[in-house]
């Protein structure tokens, strides 16, 4: 494996207000799972300024409930920024002084671009429960036109967190010569048996819940609000560590003594209660996008082509990797990343591995952590003296 060294990085700063833009491919798009899309559309961010060789592209791929709005804000008044500001901007990690950055929303998402909750050209009425599987491979395809449109023949790096990384990886693989690095973080090479099972229990929750309507929830007006509020109590309990949890709540009870009732009593049942109806009721996610998301995480295992031989799935790889993991992830544990590297390195591939300590679980990939991020800095700015930018 390839080390790093560490040095300081500039004074971080916000790379401002960004507004979406939206790219129309009017090219029928064959999805993996057979169906057909006669047209789509990509919703986008950028940060920063592409050079004139267009050498300096990221693009920035999103996890589960993750969309194009990577970093910055919205508006002036906006107090909430992008997904990964901490580390997109002017001096920080992924440096939009350098680097030309590219957020996109997924297909089957529901951001903006092509969905669940978008009209379906033969009934002119939401595809709802009717829009097509999507995998991991189909959104690569699309990236791929979004960086024709740009003008980008080659990514300096393809990066991502979670089903993020999942999509470095498929990127690595079908386009190998379009991408010069991978950053893979927090990810797997395929789910496990656990965790396909926490996905199938959040997908019954909303599937179960009486305002579902077999997916036809927004032509009866109404949303699966408990389905989704129980999914992502679920998730959320798998993203965080037991020993954060164990800091942050412990046993505390709100009101300081036992009531012997089914009412929120503790303290981290409170905390629950509040993320899944925040989700439900203001976050907008769309609940048959929640169900393919979570399809897509299942369905990603590029070894099963390759009779479950992962060095051979990695074989077409050209790039040069970075795989980071954090020692409290059990969803992504280190384990599954520790794979990821022993199959890359067996290939003959170039890889760099960071394990993080940290306390937050899988939501450590997310959040501020001074070792993580003086290896992505120290990392990116590698490549952009080997690509002389």
């Amino acid at each position: 494996m390839t080390t790093v060294t560490l040095s300081e990085s500039n004074a971080p700063a916000s790379v401002g207000v960004v507004t979406p833009e939206t790219l129309v491919i009017d090219d029928p798009l064959t999805l993996t799972c057979g169906a057909v899309l006669p047209s789509y559309q990509l919703v986008y961010e950028t940060y920063g300024k592409l050079n004139e060789q267009a050498s300096n592209a990221v693009l920035i791929c999103h996890a589960l409930s993750g969309d194009h709005h990577a970093a910055g804000y919205h508006h002036e008044d906006d107090k909430t920024p992008g997904w990964w500001d901490h580390y997109i901007g002017p001096g920080k990690a992924i440096d939009t002084n350098v680097f030309f950055v590219v957020g996109v929303n997924n297909i089957g998402s529901c951001r903006g671009s092509t969905g669940p909750a978008s009209i379906n050209p033969a009934t002119q009425q939401p595809y709802g429960p009717d829009f097509p599987m999507v995998t991991c491979a189909d959104w690569v395809v699309t990236q791929a036109k979004l960086a024709d449109h740009l003008g980008i023949e080659q990514w300096a790096v393809v990066a991502g967190g979670s089903l993020g990384g999942m999509q470095v990886q498929q990127w690595a693989i079908d386009f190998p010569s379009r991408l010069k690095h991978a950053v893979i973080i927090a990810s797997a090479p395929r789910l496990s048996a656990q965790n396909i099972a926490f996905n199938e229990v959040a997908r019954q929750a909303i599937m179960t819940d009486p305002e579902f309507h077999g997916g036809h929830f927004l032509a009866n007006n109404t949303i699966p609000k408990q389905g989704l509020m129980l999914a992502r109590m679920l998730g959320h309990l798998t993203y965080l560590s037991d020993d954060l949890m164990g800091q942050k709540f412990g046993r505390e009870l709100r009101s300081g003594h036992v009531n012997y009732s089914y009412d929120v009593e503790f303290q981290v049942e409170s905390y629950l209660r509040y993320q899944g109806e925040k989700f439900a009721t203001k976050s907008n996610f769309d609940a048959n996008s929640y169900l393919l998301m979570t399809k897509a995480l299942d369905y990603f295992d590029p070894a099963l082509e390759h009779n479950d031989d992962l060095v051979a799935a990695y074989a077409p790889i050209e790039a040069q990797a970075l795989v980071v993991a954090f020692t409290t992830d059990w969803r992504f544990s280190p384990e599954r990343s520790l794979e990821m590297v022993k199959a890359l390195r067996q290939a003959g591939k170039r890889v760099v591995y960071a394990e993080v300590e940290s306390t937050h679980g899988h939501d450590a990939f997310l959040l501020p952590n001074a070792y993580y991020e003086q290896v992505f800095a120290a990392y990116m700015r590698r490549v952009a003296v080997e690509s002389a930018l």
